[in-house]
């Protein structure tokens, strides 16, 4: 599947998300994600997708959450926008699903209770690109393109695959997503990169992650990950 495949008008969301909260999975735009579904409120969330627009919000729960999962534990307010891209229903009745991130949101009200899952009020956050930085973002995404090929070997199984995207001509924006969710960061600078609007900005942390080390492990041997079980 190419970055074509991730097109996105923003009039395609209609401003009330359907929240998938996990807790250890951070889900970024441009980013493709297998997921099995099986709680009964899920697979009720991924069915009304598929008879409507195909949309599902990424969420990441709050730390305390296991004291409430069944319930409605808080989330935070950066989430990311999919669409569901393939889905297949298992003879038991749950799903195997491969989620395609498409935009960052920021979620502002959650809805009282009107289905099995959780829904909110959210914005779509567009990246933004100061021009006083543009004489410097073109080095800025050199650097970090020579920085992640340098822990590409890790992942000699996807290492193919993440050259392609390298060598293609995407967006700060679109590298830093990839890099992001590619390393083995600890889950709070994950979030932080998810809820920064500035590519130029992620891109500086990411580099001084890998810098400092704290990046040069691989999430998966595999690129796209292999599943991950709501």
């Amino acid at each position: 599947m190419s970055l074509e495949d991730f097109s996105f008008s923003p009039d395609q969301f209609c401003g009330i998300a359907r929240l998938f909260p996990l807790p250890n999975l951070v889900m970024f735009p441009h980013i493709m994600q297998p997921l099995h579904i099986f709680e009964p409120r899920y697979r009720a969330m991924l069915e009304e997708a598929l008879n409507e627009d195909g949309l599902i919000a990424m969420a990441v729960l709050a730390p305390g959450w296991e004291s409430d999962y069944e319930g409605r534990p808080p989330i935070r307010s950066a989430g990311c926008l999919c669409r569901v891209a393939t889905h297949h229903q298992t003879d038991q009745g749950t799903y195997n699903v491969l989620m395609m991130g498409l935009r960052r949101i920021r979620i502002i009200t959650e809805l009282p209770p009107r289905n099995l899952f959780r829904e909110a009020n959210a914005e779509l956050v567009e990246d933004m690109y100061p021009a006083d930085n543009a004489s410097r973002r073109t080095q800025l995404q050199r650097r970090l393109v020579a920085k992640f090929r340098s822990v590409l070997p890790k992942l000699p199984q996807a290492q193919e695959q993440l050259e392609e995207l390298l060598s293609a001509q995407v967006s700060l924006g679109t590298l830093t997503d990839i890099v992001a969710f590619t390393l083995n960061l600890h889950q709070k600078i994950k979030e932080d990169l998810l809820a920064q609007p500035l590519p130029d900005l992620r891109a500086l942390l990411l580099l001084e992650c890998l810098k400092s080390g704290a990046g040069q492990t691989i999430v998966s041997g595999r690129f796209p990950p292999e599943f991950s079980i709501n």
